[in-house]
């Protein structure tokens, strides 16, 4: 225990130093050259390994070595903590071994070595500080995490975007045919696919267990090369029971956001800082924390997009919703994030509840914000077991979702949000590609 010990504490890592360390210790760094400055006597190195977006000043005295050193080498150090004239603690060397190397430019057109990037390692710090925000909030509010599963029986969304699982091996199939199941079926007995969704699965469990959550990966099926898409995503998906009003289900939801956007500024200002700076997005802010946000209905934000039509690239299709151009409008139009409530029932989903005043409406939401578009989707969900089973397009193999209605049946509500698109929203990254670790996408499926 000693040796792995003395093992583990061998080197320091770049954010502990300030808080640990006093001037005149010795100690070893590892991290990634980020820039080079060769002066007559001495030669200045800024590394990172990763754990803060501040980089650390190691001063080596000139010689031949150094000469082959440049950004992308990973190195080891030992020397002296000692103080710069303008503040900051720096290292001056003893020793310093190169690791490794690999070009800037080489390292972000490979997945298993972008994360020596700057950007990288910030966004992926964001990641971790945003997860840990979100859990935190709903533990404060009294919400359970489930890990809805993976693998699943049913296409929430009912678009048909899905990926069928089944084994690889048409031997171990064929041992476990079945004479009245498709072979390749048979392992499961059924058709499987990879979620699109875990909203089902989280209704299930609040039905038994009040407010429940979970982030977790879905997949999509889609011919789609936007920056806005990927085959496989997060989502955090929240269900609240007891709830029947949709303007209630929208605060929940704009105080969940700014909560915990906060939190994340106060946590990680110097990583949203380096982001937002490498990001050349005209008026990029986030002023929309200050704003109240307003609700619309469908009606009232068509008769927005209709009146002024001519601004648009994409047509003005009533029957399909807003294109992306058209919600960005109504962002800018409102001067703020909207809210977009009571939907056509043809164009929703099968589970959303259908308005008693209006039957051609549903009580769903869409939330729109600055820079994505629209980041949340929502509704009241259908409570009434006959209003489900006459419902067009509800499909097979759901009775199971039936008999919650039946047996304690209780008013509930939900949404959905997309995680890479609010990491999006914070840090003003163009490509949604950019703030995922391993993104898959059509025609990408990298390591």
């Amino acid at each position: 225990m000693l040796l792995m010990k003395r093992f583990c504490c061998g080197f320091q890592r770049i954010i502990a130093i300030t808080k640990t360390r006093q001037p005149g210790d010795t100690l070893e760094v590892r991290g990634w050259i980020k820039s080079v400055r060769r002066l007559k006597n001495n030669v200045f190195f800024d590394i990172s390994d990763g754990s803060t977006m501040q980089k650390f000043q190691i001063v080596v005295p000139k010689s031949e070595q150094l000469k082959t050193i440049s950004a992308g080498n990973l190195v080891k150090v030992v020397g002296q903590l000692q103080v710069a004239p303008q503040g900051h603690y720096e290292l001056h060397a003893n020793s310093l071994e190169t690791i490794g190397q690999h070009d800037p430019e080489y390292v972000r057109e490979y997945l298993h070595l972008r994360s020596r990037t700057s950007c990288t390692a910030a966004i992926m710090r964001l990641r971790h500080k945003a997860q840990m925000a979100l859990h935190e909030f709903m533990d404060k509010h009294d919400f359970i995490h489930i890990n809805t599963p993976i693998l699943t029986t049913n296409d929430c969304e009912g678009a048909g975007e899905v990926f069928t699982v089944q084994p690889d091996s048409n031997e171990l199939l064929k041992q476990m045919s079945r004479p009245s199941v498709p072979l390749n079926q048979s392992y499961f007995d059924s058709k499987v696919y990879l979620s699109v969704s875990g909203q089902l699965h989280l209704e299930s469990m609040s039905y038994g267990l009040g407010n429940t959550y979970t982030i977790s990966p879905a997949f999509r099926a889609e011919n789609c090369k936007s920056p806005l898409h990927l085959s496989e995503f997060y989502m955090f998906e929240a269900e609240l029971v007891f709830i029947e009003n949709l303007e209630e289900l929208c605060r929940f939801i704009e105080k969940m956001i700014k909560s915990v956007t906060n939190d994340i500024l106060k946590s990680s200002e110097a990583d949203i800082q380096y982001c937002q700076n490498q990001t050349v997005r005209e008026n990029f802010n986030l002023e929309w924390l200050r704003d109240a946000w307003p609700i619309l209905s469908y009606n009232e934000a068509s008769d927005i997009i209709l009146r002024n039509k001519e601004k648009f690239k994409t047509a003005v299709k009533s029957n399909e919703g807003f294109s992306k151009e058209q919600e960005l409008f109504l962002v800018d139009y409102c001067k703020a994030p909207v809210f977009v409530v009571n939907w056509p029932a043809a164009q929703k989903p099968f589970y959303m509840k259908i308005s008693r005043e209006d039957p051609s409406k549903v009580h769903a939401l869409d939330l729109l914000m600055p820079v994505v578009a629209e980041l949340c989707g929502g509704s009241l969900r259908e409570c009434d077991v006959n209003r489900l089973q006459e419902h067009p397009h509800f499909p097979e193999g759901l009775e199971w979702y039936l008999e919650l209605r039946k047996f304690g049946g209780l008013p509930t509500g939900g949404f959905g949000m997309g995680f890479e698109r609010f990491l999006q929203l914070l840090t003003g990254v163009k490509n949604i590609r950019d703030v995922i670790p391993f993104p898959r996408y059509p025609h990408s499926c990298k390591m």
